[in-house]
């Protein structure tokens, strides 16, 4: 499509460097290609050539008003669906339909105004009212004094590139509106477990705190000192338990589980519920969490480390200080007890005399494919647990 018409003298050659073609200027050569009827490959030999190729190619003379039509190929008219007699000296404006770019348009228009090249897709129209896409390349022909004598325009059919094209721009489009969709209504799903999952720690944190104001009760009407200890322990386990679903309640993250903010919590509420303030608290931790399947266990194993050292560790009001560490090794998750108490008089495993505390940490260990070993701190005793690390995660691995 050339819209616009170059003004003789204005454009120069060496402006835009524009093809130039020796005797192109003289009319009596050009009029060759307007000979149709001319056997190919005699007279002008560009208009033959012109004449031959299969694509449609067309010559408009900016000289004239409106910058017409002053030679058609075949190619073009069979692209077209126009005659040759309804072409010749028009503009090619008559191809653009009511879906036409207007942007592409004035592009041309001014290419056209400023003598230059432009290749550009355009959306154009046949005689029959159907509509193709148009890869137009537009070029002025100059002479040697620089005045734009014509302008040369081959064409392409390019539609199946073009539906393709944007059959693949809509598939895309599709894809990003369905992901987008997918991707909120997992949200609105993820949300709505999460609500859930919050309600149901809420709960079971709250029938926690029952059963631990029902056993401070018990356990204020009995007498026997073991017995009293007994109910003591169990009390501080079930506290344990509500710190975990305490701790899952006020966390947005419903599937893993931060082990070092409920260790903090742990021993600074064990400590406290003691009495015991000349012991001092020291936390050594790096983030690192677990799946939430794995809290009550890790939480029920820490609580009877911490217990044991606050019973055992600091007697007669020995004051002291408990360390407690956190941190992801290369292959395993580590917690570390320390206590500079009293120590031990000799290393004392596991299989040693069982207690009820000491069988439930081996059940616990067991539960969570965990290591423990007792060790000399000197002075205290050190405690390490080691679980596999596909136990725990480190957050910055995550």
């Amino acid at each position: 499509m050339l819209q616009g018409r170059s003004r003789r003298g204005v454009c120069k050659p060496d402006d835009t460097g524009w093809k130039k073609r020796d005797g192109m200027e003289q009319d009596e050569a050009w009029r060759l290609t307007d000979q149709l009827h001319a056997s190919t490959g005699k007279g002008d030999p560009f208009a033959a050539a012109v004449r031959g190729t299969r694509m449609a190619m067309i010559i408009t003379d900016p000289r004239q008003a409106d910058n017409p039509i002053v030679y058609v190929n075949n190619a073009f008219l069979a692209m077209s669906g126009y005659g040759r007699d309804e072409i010749m000296g028009r503009n090619c404006r008559f191809l653009q339909g009511p879906d036409t770019d207007r942007a592409a348009v004035r592009q041309i228009r001014e290419a056209v105004a400023e003598c230059r090249d432009i290749a550009i897709d355009l959306l154009n129209y046949r005689k029959d009212g159907t509509s193709f896409w148009n890869a137009l390349y537009l070029s002025p022909v100059a002479n040697e004094a620089g005045e734009v004598l014509y302008f040369f325009a081959s064409q392409l059919d390019v539609t199946d590139r073009v539906d393709a094209h944007l059959k693949t721009q809509q598939e895309k489009e599709h894809f990003e509106r369905e992901v987008a969709r997918r991707t909120h209504d997992l949200r609105e799903a993820l949300a709505a477990k999460t609500m859930l999952v919050h309600e149901v720690d809420h709960r079971v944190k709250n029938n926690l705190q029952m059963i631990s104001s029902l056993l401070v009760l018990q356990t204020r009407t009995i007498t026997d000192p073991a017995a009293r200890a007994s109910m003591d322990a169990m009390l501080k386990r079930v506290e344990a338990l509500g710190t975990v679903h305490r701790r899952l309640y006020q966390s947005n993250n419903v599937e893993r589980f931060d082990v070092t903010e409920f260790a903090r919590d742990l021993a600074t509420d064990l400590v406290r519920g003691s009495g015991r303030d000349d012991i001092r608290l020291h936390f050594d931790f790096e983030a690192v969490e677990v799946p939430v399947a794995k809290a009550p266990p890790i939480a029920l194993m820490m609580n009877e480390l911490v217990t044991n050292a606050l019973k055992h560790a600091f007697p007669d009001g020995r004051a002291g200080r408990l360390s407690i560490l956190v941190a992801p090794a290369e292959k395993y998750f580590t917690i570390k007890i320390t206590d500079d108490g009293v120590g031990m008089p000799v290393p004392v495993e596991i299989s040693g005399k069982r207690s009820f505390g000491k069988r439930l940490i081996e059940t616990l260990a067991r539960q969570l494919n965990a290591s423990i070993s007792w060790q000399s701190a000197n002075p205290g005793t050190a405690v390490h647990v080691s679980l596999p690390r596909e136990t725990a995660v480190s957050s910055e691995s995550q």
